[in-house]
């Protein structure tokens, strides 16, 4: 299994932007950024494809895309990995299928978290952390439930939900391996100013929790 030291930003698109204006803010962004991830649940699968094309047109690379759901698509374009959350096929039969692929899964607890593991996923994003617009009314499961799945999941756990630059130590604190930010880029009045704060905030020297000067 492939483990990074270094800490990784993950942007989500929003569901809420054109594919023109996904791929506009991505060309500028992706400097900064570790995996996009083209969550666009309306898409066709056309669209989907017409998205790789075009964000590898204008300079992204294929190793920075993750595309939500639809393995089969992530495949054929040979983008980095699949991304998949409760509705999508077990992780387990996607990975037998696409090994090529890097696995994401998308969990909110413990438990599924233990599944996805087990089944063979390559990352997690768990969440959501805090309280986001993104998810009204659910309540943030908060920082020491982030604490629990890092101590006791072997895999990176990016942490999603809510997250600002400046709640980025606390994040790190944790032990995660990273962040995953949707509406704090794609929907900033300066996206590309707001994906270099939170690199520089994710990659800022941090105390991590346990550790004594």
């Amino acid at each position: 299994m492939e483990i990074e030291k270094r800490r990784r930003l993950h942007v989500i698109s929003t569901g809420q932007q054109s594919r023109e204006e996904l791929v506009k803010i991505s060309r500028t962004i992706h400097p900064y950024i570790d995996m996009l991830h083209i969550r666009e649940r309306s898409w066709t699968g056309a669209e989907l494809i017409e998205a790789v094309v075009e964000l590898t047109a204008v300079g992204v690379p294929l190793r920075k895309l993750c595309i939500n759901d639809r393995a089969d698509i992530a495949c054929m374009k040979h983008v980095r990995g699949v991304q998949l959350g409760h509705h999508s096929a077990p992780v387990g039969l996607v990975k037998k299928a696409f090994p090529s692929l890097k696995i994401g899964s998308s969990v909110h607890s413990m438990q599924e978290a233990l599944l996805a593991y087990e089944q063979g996923a390559d990352f997690l994003l768990y969440g959501n952390v805090y309280d986001t617009t993104s998810k009204p009314g659910k309540k943030g499961k908060g920082i020491v439930n982030l604490e629990e799945i890092v101590l006791n999941i072997p895999l990176p756990v990016m942490a999603i939900g809510g997250i600002t630059p400046g709640r980025v130590d606390d994040i790190v604190r944790t032990g995660a391996k990273g962040i995953a930010v949707l509406s704090g880029i794609f929907l900033s009045e300066d996206p590309l100013e707001a994906a270099r704060a939170y690199y520089k905030a994710i990659h800022k020297e941090v105390k991590q929790l346990g550790e004594t000067i």
